[in-house]
């Protein structure tokens, strides 16, 4: 009887074991990294899409294996579209969710209130977004495009090719003030004029007096760095008051193909926008990328160059993580140091002294369908350059 006890307990405390070591096991495969976007609030019309696609790379990672044989568990989080809560979020994501990385951001101000928190806890941030420059943080791996790379192409695009004479309008934060800055100091390298300079609070939705003195200014072109949902109402009443693409086009740095399909096309048609990516861009890579978004999110959604950023994110930091053979953030810093992907845009290079991409520039028109079509690109990558230090009119900026 004694024995038959001894060995059921035996028994028992190895099936015990098998199990605690089971879930250890279990726990070790996996690793966790956090999305942090606006779900709602006025930029969840831009930063959904952007959640999607993360999620797409993750899928794709893992059924390929995972990385460091370890599956990527997604942790959400929804900045809300407010910059202390984006901050928030991010020191959970960190403290108590323990994610080795953070995929996120759009506005620079919900960028800029996280950068103190992934830099301080030593986290590490992908962020997916074109922005203003003058910033490089060790925390940060910033997928978008640099102003050398957007707007400072744009600006001289349509200086030869549309007018000098520019009416500037943007959302009332860190961008489109350090994007507009830029500008003027560009235009009066061009001697062109800003004839006008007009900021809107983030959701603003009543754009009649601005369009009445657009009318009355009549500039040769509008540079647009708008954000957000503030955009639908701004060319519904371009369109209202007869303002087309024809009389004065409108150059965007913030809407993309994703933005477009919940506006109305023919308020769009015509008009320009500047981005690294399009739906139409022609690569093998990208055919297979729409191809797959489409499937797994439906026909209707398109990308775009935010959306195509995200992707990249995900797809870097795991060839960084390979390459380092952890997870560790200065590890996984360090083996980003020139890393390079075949995007669907083409191949991208982490520049190792910014943590930039060499991106090529593509200037984009939208056309009756609500796709963009690109109208100029640069022959090759560009070498990223934040700070505008190759530019001698930017000194001082």
């Amino acid at each position: 009887m004694k024995k038959s006890i001894k060995k059921a307990i035996l028994i028992t405390v190895s099936i015990m074991l098998l199990v605690f070591t089971g879930c250890n096991n279990k726990k070790k495969e996996t690793v966790k990294v956090g999305l942090l976007h606006s779900l709602t609030g006025t930029m969840a019309i831009s930063e959904t899409a952007v959640r999607d696609s993360e999620l797409l790379a993750i899928k794709e990672i893992n059924n390929a294996g995972g990385v460091l044989g370890k599956q990527i568990v997604p942790i959400e989080a929804d900045g809300e579209s407010e910059p202390k809560i984006f901050a928030e979020k991010a020191r959970t994501l960190l403290q108590e969710e323990k994610v080795v990385t953070i995929f996120g951001c759009w506005t620079s101000a919900c960028r800029k209130a996280v950068k103190p928190i992934v830099e301080d806890l030593y986290g590490l941030l992908w962020y997916p977004v074109q922005y203003e420059g003058m910033e490089a943080s060790p925390n940060i791996m910033y997928m978008g495009a640099s102003p050398n790379q957007q707007i400072v192409p744009a600006v001289d695009f349509c200086a030869e090719n549309i007018g000098k004479n520019m009416y500037l309008i943007g959302s009332d934060y860190i961008f489109p003030h350090t994007a507009n800055k830029i500008i003027k100091a560009q235009l009066a390298q061009l001697d062109g004029t800003c004839v006008r300079e007009e900021y809107l609070p983030m959701g603003h939705a009543d754009f009649s007096d601005i369009v009445k003195d657009i009318k009355n200014t009549k500039p040769d072109v509008i540079l647009n760095t708008l954000n957000g949902d503030s955009n639908i109402a701004f060319f519904a009443e371009l369109s209202k008051q007869g303002i087309t693409s024809k009389e004065i086009p409108v150059m965007s740095f913030s809407i993309a193909e994703e933005e477009i399909s919940q506006m109305t096309t023919d308020t769009l048609s015509g008009n320009y926008v500047s981005w690294n990516y399009y739906e139409t861009t022609q690569t093998e890579k990208n055919a297979e990328f729409v191809s797959e978004y489409k499937s797994t999110y439906g026909e209707e959604r398109m990308t775009g160059d935010p959306i195509e950023a995200g992707y990249i994110a995900v797809h870097m930091w795991a060839k960084a993580c390979e390459r380092a053979g952890s997870f560790d953030v200065e590890d996984v810093r360090m083996a980003a140091k020139g890393l390079t992907f075949t995007a669907p845009e083409g191949t991208v290079t982490i520049d190792g002294a910014n943590q930039h991409l060499y991106k090529l520039v593509r200037i984009g028109k939208i056309n009756d369908s609500g796709l963009i079509e690109e109208v100029w690109s640069t022959p090759t990558a560009i070498k990223p350059d934040p700070y505008l230090s190759t530019y001698p009119w930017a000194r001082g900026l």
